[in-house]
């Protein structure tokens, strides 16, 4: 009797192996969605996209014209301001990097970005994305992401600079 119920106990504890072992079987046949990050390339590409998109708006006559950006630019290394761009894309795309830097709105109220400014660099950053031919599914995310900081960026009643 206690030898039907060793190899009963042994049945059911094998039977139960070869069952977590087909789910898991079957959980690795079905690939895990990739991140934007990764369908981006990640940090690196991720890096470079950014630097151009810096420069491109370090350049930007409609930018440019507003003194407040420019204030904030004399503060902040350029490779500072591309290393926490990268840093934010990284971690809002679903990349490992950790954004370290300020709030979206803490970083942007003193600027007084108007909608014509903020206009200009969704512009900027969509010559950006063609011009390293990001798919468009990717851009629609990547402009999706964008978008829910404006809130933040863009003042409702534009100041006086």
């Amino acid at each position: 009797m206690l030898t039907k119920r060793f190899f009963a106990g042994i049945l059911v504890v094998l039977m139960a192996f070869v069952m977590c072992n087909a789910n898991l079987a079957h959980a690795q046949e079905q690939p895990k969605a990739k991140s934007l990050d990764e369908r981006l390339g990640g940090v690196y590409a991720i890096a470079t996209i950014v630097d151009d998109f810096i420069e491109r708006l370090l350049v930007d006559d409609i930018l440019n014209a507003n003194p407040k950006i420019e204030e904030a630019r004399d503060r902040m290394p350029k490779a500072g301001l591309k290393h926490r761009v990268t840093e934010l894309v990284c971690m809002v795309t679903g990349g490992p990097e950790k954004y370290n830097g300020r709030t979206m709105k803490d970083s942007h109220v003193h600027l007084y970005i108007t909608e014509k400014e903020w206009q200009a660099m969704a512009a900027d950053f969509k010559i950006t994305l063609d011009k390293f031919k990001v798919p468009a599914p990717e851009q629609g995310e990547l402009f999706a992401i964008v978008e829910s900081t404006k809130k933040d960026i863009v003042m409702a009643t534009p100041m006086k600079k």
